[in-house]
Protein backbone atom coordinates (compact mmCIF):
# COMPACT_ATOMS: atom_id res chain seq x y z
CA UNK A 1 0.00 0.00 0.00
CA UNK A 2 1.54 3.38 -0.93
CA UNK A 3 2.32 5.91 1.76
CA UNK A 4 1.67 9.62 1.76
CA UNK A 5 5.04 10.67 3.22
CA UNK A 6 5.73 13.16 0.42
CA UNK A 7 2.32 14.80 0.57
CA UNK A 8 1.36 17.86 2.53
CA UNK A 9 -0.02 17.10 5.99
CA UNK A 10 -3.75 16.57 5.71
CA UNK A 11 -6.13 18.28 8.09
CA UNK A 12 -8.15 16.21 10.54
CA UNK A 13 -11.27 16.99 8.50
CA UNK A 14 -9.61 15.79 5.29
CA UNK A 15 -8.55 12.54 6.95
CA UNK A 16 -12.01 11.88 8.35
CA UNK A 17 -13.59 12.62 4.98
CA UNK A 18 -11.15 10.37 3.13
CA UNK A 19 -12.06 7.50 5.47
CA UNK A 20 -15.78 8.19 5.08
CA UNK A 21 -15.43 8.00 1.30
CA UNK A 22 -13.38 4.79 1.36
CA UNK A 23 -16.26 2.36 0.89
CA UNK A 24 -14.76 -0.87 2.32
CA UNK A 25 -13.81 0.77 5.67
CA UNK A 26 -16.65 0.41 8.17
CA UNK A 27 -16.68 0.24 11.93
CA UNK A 28 -17.75 1.18 15.43
CA UNK A 29 -16.52 3.78 17.88
CA UNK A 30 -16.51 3.26 21.67
CA UNK A 31 -15.01 6.08 23.70
CA UNK A 32 -14.96 6.45 27.47
CA UNK A 33 -13.73 9.30 29.64
CA UNK A 34 -13.47 12.32 27.35
CA UNK A 35 -16.62 12.48 25.26
CA UNK A 36 -16.83 11.05 21.76
CA UNK A 37 -14.34 13.37 20.16
CA UNK A 38 -13.00 10.98 17.52
CA UNK A 39 -16.42 9.87 16.31
CA UNK A 40 -17.50 13.50 16.28
CA UNK A 41 -14.97 14.31 13.54
CA UNK A 42 -16.56 11.71 11.27
CA UNK A 43 -19.98 13.27 11.85
CA UNK A 44 -18.74 16.81 11.17
CA UNK A 45 -17.70 15.96 7.63
CA UNK A 46 -19.89 14.56 4.89
CA UNK A 47 -20.69 10.91 4.21
CA UNK A 48 -20.33 9.66 7.81
CA UNK A 49 -22.73 6.81 7.05
CA UNK A 50 -19.99 5.38 4.87
CA UNK A 51 -17.78 4.69 7.90
CA UNK A 52 -19.79 4.82 11.11
CA UNK A 53 -21.82 1.75 12.02
CA UNK A 54 -22.29 2.77 15.65
CA UNK A 55 -20.92 5.08 18.32
CA UNK A 56 -21.17 4.49 22.05
CA UNK A 57 -19.86 5.94 25.29
CA UNK A 58 -20.49 3.62 28.21
CA UNK A 59 -19.61 6.38 30.63
CA UNK A 60 -21.38 4.87 33.64
CA UNK A 61 -19.13 2.32 35.34
CA UNK A 62 -21.96 -0.16 35.88
CA UNK A 63 -22.92 0.01 32.23
CA UNK A 64 -19.28 -0.36 31.25
CA UNK A 65 -18.96 -3.45 33.42
CA UNK A 66 -22.08 -4.99 31.90
CA UNK A 67 -20.71 -4.53 28.38
CA UNK A 68 -17.01 -5.23 28.84
CA UNK A 69 -16.70 -7.08 32.14
CA UNK A 70 -15.47 -5.86 35.50
CA UNK A 71 -12.07 -4.18 35.69
CA UNK A 72 -9.79 -3.17 38.53
CA UNK A 73 -8.87 -0.04 36.59
CA UNK A 74 -11.06 1.58 33.97
CA UNK A 75 -8.22 3.47 32.29
CA UNK A 76 -6.02 0.50 31.51
CA UNK A 77 -4.71 -1.67 28.75
CA UNK A 78 -6.92 -4.53 29.96
CA UNK A 79 -10.08 -2.42 29.70
CA UNK A 80 -9.13 -1.26 26.20
CA UNK A 81 -8.52 -4.85 25.07
CA UNK A 82 -11.92 -5.99 26.27
CA UNK A 83 -13.59 -3.02 24.56
CA UNK A 84 -11.86 -3.67 21.23
CA UNK A 85 -12.71 -7.37 21.30
CA UNK A 86 -16.35 -6.94 22.36
CA UNK A 87 -17.21 -4.18 19.89
CA UNK A 88 -15.47 -5.89 16.97
CA UNK A 89 -17.11 -9.25 17.64
CA UNK A 90 -20.54 -7.63 17.91
CA UNK A 91 -20.03 -5.75 14.65
CA UNK A 92 -18.93 -8.85 12.75
CA UNK A 93 -21.75 -10.99 14.17
CA UNK A 94 -24.40 -8.49 13.13
CA UNK A 95 -23.06 -7.34 9.76
CA UNK A 96 -20.64 -10.04 8.64
CA UNK A 97 -23.16 -12.02 6.61
CA UNK A 98 -24.52 -8.89 4.92
CA UNK A 99 -21.36 -7.07 3.88
CA UNK A 100 -18.37 -9.11 5.08
CA UNK A 101 -17.21 -10.04 1.56
CA UNK A 102 -16.29 -6.49 0.58
CA UNK A 103 -15.80 -4.72 3.94
CA UNK A 104 -12.79 -4.28 6.20
CA UNK A 105 -14.42 -4.01 9.61
CA UNK A 106 -12.86 -2.11 12.50
CA UNK A 107 -13.54 -1.21 16.10
CA UNK A 108 -11.96 1.96 17.47
CA UNK A 109 -11.91 2.35 21.25
CA UNK A 110 -10.38 4.53 23.90
CA UNK A 111 -10.51 4.77 27.67
CA UNK A 112 -9.15 8.04 28.98
CA UNK A 113 -8.70 10.03 32.15
CA UNK A 114 -9.04 13.64 31.03
CA UNK A 115 -8.93 16.80 33.14
CA UNK A 116 -11.86 16.94 35.54
CA UNK A 117 -13.41 19.57 37.75
CA UNK A 118 -10.81 20.85 40.26
CA UNK A 119 -8.52 18.04 39.16
CA UNK A 120 -4.76 18.13 38.78
CA UNK A 121 -3.95 14.40 38.63
CA UNK A 122 -2.17 12.66 35.74
CA UNK A 123 -4.20 12.71 32.54
CA UNK A 124 -3.61 9.77 30.24
CA UNK A 125 -5.35 7.12 28.20
CA UNK A 126 -5.29 4.01 26.05
CA UNK A 127 -6.37 4.11 22.41
CA UNK A 128 -6.60 1.28 19.93
CA UNK A 129 -8.04 0.04 16.68
CA UNK A 130 -8.87 -3.58 15.85
CA UNK A 131 -9.33 -4.04 12.11
CA UNK A 132 -9.05 -6.25 9.07
CA UNK A 133 -6.23 -5.81 6.58
CA UNK A 134 -8.49 -7.37 3.94
CA UNK A 135 -12.15 -8.46 3.95
CA UNK A 136 -12.86 -11.81 5.60
CA UNK A 137 -9.48 -12.04 7.34
CA UNK A 138 -8.60 -12.28 11.03
CA UNK A 139 -8.29 -8.83 12.61
CA UNK A 140 -5.08 -7.20 13.79
CA UNK A 141 -4.65 -4.54 16.47
CA UNK A 142 -2.72 -1.33 17.00
CA UNK A 143 -2.66 0.04 20.53
CA UNK A 144 -1.01 3.11 21.99
CA UNK A 145 -0.75 4.84 25.34
CA UNK A 146 -0.66 8.61 25.64
CA UNK A 147 -0.32 11.37 28.20
CA UNK A 148 -2.52 14.43 27.82
CA UNK A 149 -0.44 17.51 28.64
CA UNK A 150 -2.83 20.40 27.98
CA UNK A 151 -4.19 22.29 30.99
CA UNK A 152 -7.90 22.30 30.17
CA UNK A 153 -10.44 19.58 29.49
CA UNK A 154 -11.53 21.18 26.21
CA UNK A 155 -7.95 21.26 24.91
CA UNK A 156 -7.40 17.65 25.90
CA UNK A 157 -10.62 16.53 24.23
CA UNK A 158 -9.64 18.32 21.04
CA UNK A 159 -6.22 16.67 21.00
CA UNK A 160 -7.75 13.29 21.76
CA UNK A 161 -10.16 13.55 18.83
CA UNK A 162 -7.36 14.45 16.45
CA UNK A 163 -5.04 11.64 17.51
CA UNK A 164 -7.94 9.18 17.23
CA UNK A 165 -8.55 10.18 13.61
CA UNK A 166 -4.79 10.07 13.00
CA UNK A 167 -4.58 6.53 14.34
CA UNK A 168 -7.43 5.19 12.21
CA UNK A 169 -6.10 6.95 9.12
CA UNK A 170 -2.55 5.66 9.69
CA UNK A 171 -3.86 2.13 10.28
CA UNK A 172 -5.35 2.04 6.79
CA UNK A 173 -3.00 4.28 4.81
CA UNK A 174 0.42 4.37 6.53
CA UNK A 175 0.90 0.87 7.88
CA UNK A 176 3.58 -0.03 5.32
CA UNK A 177 5.98 2.58 6.76
CA UNK A 178 6.65 2.78 10.48
CA UNK A 179 8.31 6.18 10.11
CA UNK A 180 5.31 7.62 8.26
CA UNK A 181 2.89 5.92 10.64
CA UNK A 182 4.46 7.40 13.79
CA UNK A 183 4.97 10.84 12.25
CA UNK A 184 1.31 11.00 11.19
CA UNK A 185 0.09 10.38 14.76
CA UNK A 186 1.10 13.95 15.61
CA UNK A 187 -0.54 15.58 12.59
CA UNK A 188 -2.49 18.75 13.48
CA UNK A 189 -1.64 18.49 17.18
CA UNK A 190 -0.28 21.51 19.04
CA UNK A 191 3.38 20.79 19.97
CA UNK A 192 3.61 19.72 23.59
CA UNK A 193 -0.06 18.82 23.91
CA UNK A 194 0.50 15.07 24.04
CA UNK A 195 3.11 12.40 24.67
CA UNK A 196 2.77 8.95 23.09
CA UNK A 197 5.01 6.61 25.05
CA UNK A 198 3.88 3.16 23.87
CA UNK A 199 2.88 1.74 20.50
CA UNK A 200 2.23 -1.93 19.76
CA UNK A 201 1.18 -3.84 16.65
CA UNK A 202 -0.26 -7.34 17.15
CA UNK A 203 -1.97 -10.09 15.18
CA UNK A 204 -0.96 -12.53 12.49
CA UNK A 205 -1.01 -9.84 9.81
CA UNK A 206 1.62 -7.89 11.75
CA UNK A 207 3.80 -10.87 12.67
CA UNK A 208 6.83 -9.27 11.01
CA UNK A 209 6.53 -6.00 12.92
CA UNK A 210 9.21 -5.63 15.61
CA UNK A 211 7.57 -3.55 18.31
CA UNK A 212 10.97 -2.63 19.72
CA UNK A 213 11.44 -0.54 16.59
CA UNK A 214 8.11 1.10 17.38
CA UNK A 215 9.55 2.14 20.73
CA UNK A 216 12.66 3.49 19.03
CA UNK A 217 10.60 5.37 16.43
CA UNK A 218 8.48 7.09 19.08
CA UNK A 219 11.64 8.40 20.73
CA UNK A 220 13.27 9.29 17.41
CA UNK A 221 10.16 11.21 16.32
CA UNK A 222 10.09 13.21 19.55
CA UNK A 223 6.70 11.90 20.65
CA UNK A 224 8.22 10.72 23.94
CA UNK A 225 11.47 11.09 25.85
CA UNK A 226 11.75 7.36 26.45
CA UNK A 227 10.11 4.01 25.77
CA UNK A 228 10.78 0.57 27.14
CA UNK A 229 10.41 -3.15 26.50
CA UNK A 230 10.92 -6.18 28.72
CA UNK A 231 13.23 -9.17 28.45
CA UNK A 232 10.80 -10.86 26.06
CA UNK A 233 10.87 -7.89 23.70
CA UNK A 234 7.33 -6.88 24.63
CA UNK A 235 6.81 -3.12 24.71
CA UNK A 236 5.54 -2.01 28.10
CA UNK A 237 4.11 1.21 29.42
CA UNK A 238 6.48 2.87 31.88
CA UNK A 239 3.80 3.89 34.38
CA UNK A 240 2.68 0.25 34.70
CA UNK A 241 6.17 -1.28 34.79
CA UNK A 242 7.76 1.24 37.17
CA UNK A 243 4.84 2.30 39.38
CA UNK A 244 6.00 2.62 43.00
CA UNK A 245 9.01 0.37 42.45
CA UNK A 246 12.69 0.97 43.26
CA UNK A 247 14.73 1.37 40.06
CA UNK A 248 18.35 0.55 39.29
CA UNK A 249 19.48 1.98 35.96
CA UNK A 250 22.66 1.29 34.03
CA UNK A 251 23.43 3.80 31.27
CA UNK A 252 25.63 2.72 28.39
CA UNK A 253 26.09 2.20 24.68
CA UNK A 254 26.32 -1.61 25.17
CA UNK A 255 28.39 -1.84 22.01
CA UNK A 256 28.95 -4.65 22.67
CA UNK A 257 27.36 -5.91 25.88
CA UNK A 258 30.24 -6.90 28.16
CA UNK A 259 30.79 -9.00 31.25
CA UNK A 260 31.84 -5.70 32.80
CA UNK A 261 28.29 -4.38 32.37
CA UNK A 262 26.89 -7.37 34.23
CA UNK A 263 29.40 -6.85 37.02
CA UNK A 264 28.47 -3.18 37.29
CA UNK A 265 24.81 -4.11 37.80
CA UNK A 266 25.65 -6.95 40.19
CA UNK A 267 27.93 -4.83 42.38
CA UNK A 268 25.48 -1.93 42.45
CA UNK A 269 22.52 -4.19 43.16
CA UNK A 270 24.18 -5.61 46.25
CA UNK A 271 24.58 -2.12 47.75
CA UNK A 272 21.21 -0.90 46.46
CA UNK A 273 19.26 -3.82 47.94
CA UNK A 274 20.94 -3.46 51.32
CA UNK A 275 19.62 0.08 51.62
CA UNK A 276 16.01 -0.73 50.72
CA UNK A 277 13.23 -1.37 53.19
CA UNK A 278 12.56 -5.02 53.97
CA UNK A 279 10.74 -6.67 51.11
CA UNK A 280 11.33 -3.85 48.61
CA UNK A 281 14.35 -5.52 47.02
CA UNK A 282 12.08 -8.10 45.37
CA UNK A 283 10.16 -5.27 43.69
CA UNK A 284 13.22 -3.48 42.34
CA UNK A 285 13.45 -3.07 38.55
CA UNK A 286 16.75 -3.26 36.69
CA UNK A 287 16.91 -1.17 33.52
CA UNK A 288 19.59 -0.98 30.85
CA UNK A 289 19.26 2.33 29.06
CA UNK A 290 20.48 3.11 25.57
CA UNK A 291 20.46 6.72 24.45
CA UNK A 292 19.67 7.48 20.82
CA UNK A 293 22.95 9.44 20.80
CA UNK A 294 24.73 6.09 21.05
CA UNK A 295 22.96 4.69 17.98
CA UNK A 296 23.97 7.32 15.47
CA UNK A 297 25.93 6.31 12.41
CA UNK A 298 26.70 9.01 9.83
CA UNK A 299 24.07 11.20 11.47
CA UNK A 300 21.27 8.62 11.27
CA UNK A 301 19.97 6.04 13.71
CA UNK A 302 21.20 2.53 12.95
CA UNK A 303 18.20 0.27 13.51
CA UNK A 304 20.15 -2.96 13.02
CA UNK A 305 22.68 -1.91 15.66
CA UNK A 306 19.81 -1.18 18.00
CA UNK A 307 18.28 -4.63 17.48
CA UNK A 308 21.66 -6.32 18.01
CA UNK A 309 22.17 -4.60 21.35
CA UNK A 310 18.55 -5.11 22.40
CA UNK A 311 18.75 -8.82 21.56
CA UNK A 312 21.93 -9.19 23.60
CA UNK A 313 20.47 -7.44 26.65
CA UNK A 314 17.24 -9.42 26.43
CA UNK A 315 19.20 -12.68 26.16
CA UNK A 316 20.66 -11.70 29.51
CA UNK A 317 17.18 -11.10 30.96
CA UNK A 318 17.35 -7.31 31.00
CA UNK A 319 14.60 -4.76 30.50
CA UNK A 320 15.65 -2.10 28.00
CA UNK A 321 14.90 1.61 28.10
CA UNK A 322 15.54 3.63 24.94
CA UNK A 323 15.74 7.39 25.54
CA UNK A 324 16.66 10.70 23.99
CA UNK A 325 18.00 12.01 27.31
CA UNK A 326 21.75 12.47 27.09
CA UNK A 327 21.71 14.52 30.30
CA UNK A 328 21.58 12.57 33.56
CA UNK A 329 19.16 15.01 35.18
CA UNK A 330 16.62 14.43 32.39
CA UNK A 331 16.59 10.66 32.76
CA UNK A 332 16.33 11.04 36.56
CA UNK A 333 13.33 13.34 36.12
CA UNK A 334 11.72 10.86 33.74
CA UNK A 335 12.06 7.96 36.18
CA UNK A 336 10.86 10.06 39.12
CA UNK A 337 7.61 10.66 37.26
CA UNK A 338 6.62 7.03 37.92
CA UNK A 339 7.97 6.24 41.36
CA UNK A 340 8.75 7.86 44.69
CA UNK A 341 10.94 4.91 45.65
CA UNK A 342 14.78 5.02 45.54
CA UNK A 343 16.43 5.34 42.14
CA UNK A 344 20.00 4.18 41.65
CA UNK A 345 21.98 5.16 38.55
CA UNK A 346 25.06 3.04 37.85
CA UNK A 347 27.92 4.75 36.07
CA UNK A 348 31.66 4.65 35.51
CA UNK A 349 34.31 7.04 36.80
CA UNK A 350 34.51 8.50 33.31
CA UNK A 351 30.81 9.39 33.28
CA UNK A 352 31.04 10.77 36.81
CA UNK A 353 33.69 13.17 35.57
CA UNK A 354 31.43 14.13 32.65
CA UNK A 355 28.74 15.37 35.04
CA UNK A 356 30.94 18.34 35.99
CA UNK A 357 31.31 19.53 32.38
CA UNK A 358 29.26 22.57 31.39
CA UNK A 359 28.22 21.12 28.02
CA UNK A 360 25.60 18.96 29.76
CA UNK A 361 23.93 21.98 31.36
CA UNK A 362 24.30 24.57 28.61
CA UNK A 363 20.51 24.97 28.39
CA UNK A 364 20.09 25.54 32.13
CA UNK A 365 20.33 29.04 33.57
CA UNK A 366 21.85 27.64 36.75
CA UNK A 367 24.52 25.69 34.87
CA UNK A 368 26.22 22.67 36.41
CA UNK A 369 24.81 23.37 39.87
CA UNK A 370 21.26 23.35 38.55
CA UNK A 371 21.86 20.11 36.67
CA UNK A 372 22.98 18.43 39.90
CA UNK A 373 20.01 19.94 41.72
CA UNK A 374 17.63 18.42 39.20
CA UNK A 375 19.49 15.12 39.25
CA UNK A 376 19.19 14.76 43.02
CA UNK A 377 15.75 16.38 43.37
CA UNK A 378 14.20 13.07 44.36
CA UNK A 379 15.54 9.87 45.93
CA UNK A 380 18.38 9.44 43.44
CA UNK A 381 21.82 8.04 44.20
CA UNK A 382 24.80 7.46 41.92
CA UNK A 383 26.58 4.10 42.20
CA UNK A 384 30.08 4.57 40.82
CA UNK A 385 32.04 1.65 39.42
CA UNK A 386 35.86 1.84 39.74
CA UNK A 387 38.35 2.44 36.94
CA UNK A 388 41.90 1.23 36.59
CA UNK A 389 44.29 3.97 35.49
CA UNK A 390 46.71 2.07 33.25
CA UNK A 391 49.30 4.86 33.45
CA UNK A 392 49.48 5.37 37.21
CA UNK A 393 48.34 1.80 37.98
CA UNK A 394 45.91 3.36 40.46
CA UNK A 395 42.43 2.02 41.10
CA UNK A 396 40.19 5.07 40.97
CA UNK A 397 36.97 4.79 42.97
CA UNK A 398 34.26 7.21 44.01
CA UNK A 399 36.10 7.56 47.32
CA UNK A 400 39.40 8.77 45.86
CA UNK A 401 38.05 10.40 42.69
CA UNK A 402 39.30 13.97 42.25
CA UNK A 403 36.56 16.25 41.03
CA UNK A 404 37.50 19.34 38.99
CA UNK A 405 39.17 21.89 41.23
CA UNK A 406 36.20 24.25 41.58
CA UNK A 407 33.88 21.38 42.50
CA UNK A 408 35.89 19.42 45.05
CA UNK A 409 34.04 20.73 48.11
CA UNK A 410 30.73 20.15 46.40
CA UNK A 411 31.70 16.60 45.52
CA UNK A 412 32.71 16.00 49.13
CA UNK A 413 29.25 17.20 50.16
CA UNK A 414 27.64 14.67 47.79
CA UNK A 415 29.74 11.85 49.21
CA UNK A 416 29.05 12.79 52.81
CA UNK A 417 25.31 12.81 52.14
CA UNK A 418 25.35 9.45 50.34
CA UNK A 419 24.27 10.92 47.02
CA UNK A 420 27.33 9.27 45.47
CA UNK A 421 28.24 5.74 46.53
CA UNK A 422 31.34 3.70 45.68
CA UNK A 423 30.83 0.11 44.55
CA UNK A 424 33.39 -2.63 44.10
CA UNK A 425 34.47 -4.84 41.22
CA UNK A 426 33.93 -8.58 41.14
CA UNK A 427 36.91 -9.40 38.92
CA UNK A 428 39.64 -6.72 38.54
CA UNK A 429 40.63 -8.25 35.20
CA UNK A 430 37.44 -6.75 33.74
CA UNK A 431 38.98 -3.29 34.16
CA UNK A 432 42.00 -4.03 31.98
CA UNK A 433 40.20 -3.34 28.70
CA UNK A 434 37.70 -0.67 27.75
CA UNK A 435 34.60 -1.34 25.70
CA UNK A 436 36.08 0.70 22.86
CA UNK A 437 39.20 -1.48 22.84
CA UNK A 438 37.17 -4.67 22.76
CA UNK A 439 34.99 -3.32 19.95
CA UNK A 440 38.08 -2.53 17.86
CA UNK A 441 39.37 -6.04 18.42
CA UNK A 442 36.04 -7.50 17.34
CA UNK A 443 35.95 -5.36 14.21
CA UNK A 444 39.53 -6.29 13.31
CA UNK A 445 38.82 -9.99 13.76
CA UNK A 446 41.29 -10.40 16.62
CA UNK A 447 40.78 -13.60 18.66
CA UNK A 448 39.78 -13.67 22.31
CA UNK A 449 36.83 -11.26 22.33
CA UNK A 450 34.63 -14.08 23.63
CA UNK A 451 36.40 -13.81 26.99
CA UNK A 452 34.99 -10.32 27.48
CA UNK A 453 31.45 -10.81 26.19
CA UNK A 454 28.79 -12.90 28.01
CA UNK A 455 28.09 -16.16 26.20
CA UNK A 456 24.43 -15.20 25.77
CA UNK A 457 25.53 -12.21 23.64
CA UNK A 458 28.01 -14.04 21.38
CA UNK A 459 25.44 -14.70 18.66
CA UNK A 460 24.60 -11.01 18.36
CA UNK A 461 28.28 -10.06 18.09
CA UNK A 462 28.83 -12.63 15.34
CA UNK A 463 25.75 -11.38 13.51
CA UNK A 464 27.12 -7.88 13.57
CA UNK A 465 30.55 -9.05 12.41
CA UNK A 466 28.98 -10.72 9.35
CA UNK A 467 27.03 -7.58 8.53
CA UNK A 468 30.03 -5.25 8.90
CA UNK A 469 32.46 -7.50 7.07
Amino acid sequence: MPTNSKKKTQSTYDKALALNLDVPIYGVFAEIGAGQETANYFFRVSASAGTVAKTISAYDMTMSDVLYGKAQRYVSQERLSSMLAYEYQLLEERLGSQRGEDTTFFSFCNTVRARGYQDDDECHGWIGVRFQLKPQTEPVEIVLHLRLLDDTNSEQMDALGKVGVNLIYAAFYHRESLEDFVASLADNLTPGSMEIDMLRFSGEGFRYVDNRLCALQLVQSGLTDAAMFDKKGEVVQAADALHRRPILLLRGSFNPVLKLHLDMVSQARAVFDAELEKGDADQAVELCEISTNNLLRDGALDHEEFIDRADALQALGKTVLISSSAEFHRIATYLSRYTAEPIGIVLSIGLLNELFKSKWSANLSGGVLESFGRLFKNRVQLYVYPWHNTRSKELVTADNFKAPENWQYFYRHLMQNDRVRAIGVGDPVLLSKTGRTILKEIESGAPGWEDWVPEEAHAMVRRRMKRVN
